[in-house]
Formats: structure tokens, C-alpha cells, sequence
């Protein structure tokens, strides 16, 4: 993974005459990750620069999100940006509204699952079920080990019997666990169903697709665009599907900033 500064005067050729479509993670990239998810604000400079680059002929924006599409929806707040909630299940925003088919079942699993967790794991401190509509996720970075294990545990029995019958499917993120519905969906394919949207908007004029993000569920939009775009982890160099990084979101900020100057009006 190569540090992305060190290589830009080379990849801004890339952008030249080209259509720029970026796709951004709103927590630990748009936003520095913090100890409870609702205090997650993105600052003013941040919401302003996406607002200029939304308005940009030569550019189009997509924040992409583990939350519930209302919930980014509102933390950002902008009109003309495309908005991708519960790791791409659902998409609105500027003209577009797309949801994964769930069936009721499924979606009553979720619900029940969330009820049920919410009681068992009230009592334990640091631990947090966050509803998310058709997803549901377990925060425990305000955890201390012990409760975290607790915690697992008690998850660990409640959806044994859901995972055995593939009723549900459960990822891991930074402190947090996902439990989802088990459809064939992600990241990755709500951003290859954007660009084809995209491309059909756009004819045969050239799209310069960037993905930015810092979890694992941004691996997938990272192995979709391979050879196809610019994809950039945020954080310490890792293993990532990413081929660039950047430190942190001050240095996110200043990306954009150069990305603004280089889209056309």
C-alpha cells in the first residue's frame, strides 16, 4: 500500500478529462471514529467542501455508511449527494432510491433479534444495540473486556440458531458487531450499481471512480473498483484490497480539497 500524497503529482493525470465519482465512508473517514456513534458530527468544513463538490458538473458524491440510511441522511444533511445506508442495502438521495428485497420473514427476524438483545445485554455496561431498520449493530467500544466477553457470549447464544439456519449473517468492525439479513449485497455492489446508473447517465464519457473508507465492509467496494479506480485506506497501512492510504481525515479533508480543484464547473 503506497501513501497517496507521495504519489500524486502522477495520479492527478489520471483525472483529466474524466467524469470524478467519489465514494466516501462517513465514520473514521468523513468523521474521526469516537466512543458513541451519535456523537459523530461532521464538522462545517468538512459539510462544505462535500457541498462544493456536489455542485460540480465534473463530479458526483456518494457517502457510504454501516448506518441506516435516515440516520446518515441526516447527520450530513446535503441535497444533491447520494446517500448508501446499511452497507449498501439501501440507497437514496438526488433522484435515487434503491432497497435489497428482505423479505418479512427475514425482517422479522431482525426486529425480534434486536428486542431480544436490547433486554439481555441492558445491564451490562458499555454495551450498545444500535437499530439500524433492516440491520442491527452491537457497539461495545465503551466496553471493558470483561463486559465485552459477557457481551459475546450472550450474542454468541442468541444467534446460534439464526446463523445455523443462514436466517442472518454477522460481520466484525472496529467495535462494533453487525447482524444483518443473509442477502448477497454489500458495499462493493451498491458502488457497481451506482456507476452502471452512472455510466448510462453519462454515455461514453469516462468516470474516475474513488472509494475512500477504514473498515473492513469497505473491503468490498476496495476489490470491486481493483484496476478500475482509485481506492484509498484511511488509517495505518494494513493488509487492504486498497492500493493508497491516507493517515486520518485531516488528510481526507486536504484530499478533497485538491479533488475540488481539479473537477471542472
Amino acid at each position: 500500500m503506497k501513501y497517496l500524497f507521495s504519489k500524486w503529482d502522477e495520479l492527478r493525470e489520471d483525472f483529466i478529462n474524466r467524469h470524478i465519482y467519489l465514494f466516501i465512508d462517513y465514520d473514521g473517514t468523513l468523521t474521526p471514529i469516537v466512543e458513541q456513534p451519535d456523537k459523530a458530527a461532521i464538522s462545517w468544513d468538512m459539510r462544505n467542501l462535500l457541498r462544493d463538490l456536489s455542485t460540480k458538473q465534473g463530479c458526483s458524491v456518494g457517502i457510504i455508511s454501516g448506518r441506516a440510511l435516515k440516520d446518515i441522511k441526516r447527520m450530513v444533511g446535503l441535497k444533491r449527494i447520494i446517500y448508501v445506508g446499511n452497507h449498501g442495502l439501501e440507497i437514496g438521495g438526488s433522484k435515487i432510491k434503491f432497497e435489497s428485497q428482505i423479505s418479512s420473514q427475514l425482517f422479522s427476524i431482525i426486529r425480534n433479534l434486536k428486542e431480544e438483545l436490547t433486554d439481555k445485554l441492558s445491564k451490562i455496561k458499555g454495551i450498545f444495540v444500535e437499530d439500524k431498520d433492516v440491520t442491527l449493530s452491537v457497539h461495545y467500544r465503551l466496553a471493558t473486556r470483561s463486559s465485552y466477553l459477557l457481551a459475546k457470549k450472550i450474542i454468541e447464544e442468541v444467534i446460534q440458531p439464526f446463523l445455523a439456519r443462514n436466517k442472518i449473517k454477522v460481520s466484525y468492525g472496529k467495535k462494533v458487531i453487525d447482524i444483518k439479513p443473509p442477502v448477497q449485497w454489500n458495499k462493493g455492489m451498491a458502488v457497481a450499481w451506482l456507476l452502471a446508473r452512472q455510466t448510462f447517465i453519462l454515455g461514453d464519457h469516462p468516470i474516475m471512480p474513488i472509494y475512500l473508507g477504514d473498515d473492513v465492509t469497505d473491503e468490498d467496494a476496495f476489490d470491486m473498483l481493483k484496476n478500475k479506480g482509485l481506492t484509498i485506506y484511511i488509517g495505518k497501512p494494513k493488509n487492504s484490497q486498497a492500493k493508497y492510504y491516507l493517515k486520518d481525515t485531516q488528510e481526507v479533508f486536504e484530499f478533497l480539497k485538491k479533488i475540488l480543484c481539479l473537477c471542472k464547473n
